[in-house]
């Protein structure tokens, strides 16, 4: 059972993930060259014309976001 120390700093782990994941897609969409954290390989969009489950990708696959187009 979590206390609520541990449910905040889990609650606040959680923000920043998010965070972190929103601020690096806004950088692949508007056209900056990022790196996989993982495997430092590009990353790359892929949009809904390209391929039925867009998202921010790397070769390998260690990031895989999927996206909702609307």
């Amino acid at each position: 059972m979590l206390d609520i120390t541990q449910f905040n700093l889990l609650k606040k782990s959680s923000a920043k993930s998010f965070n972190d994941q929103k601020a690096l897609i806004k950088k692949v969409m508007a056209g900056r060259e990022m790196k996989c954290e993982t495997c430092g390989s590009i990353l790359r969009l892929i949009v809904p014309e390209d391929k039925s489950t867009p998202g921010v990708y790397c070769g390998k696959g260690c990031t895989d976001i999927s996206l909702d187009f609307i």
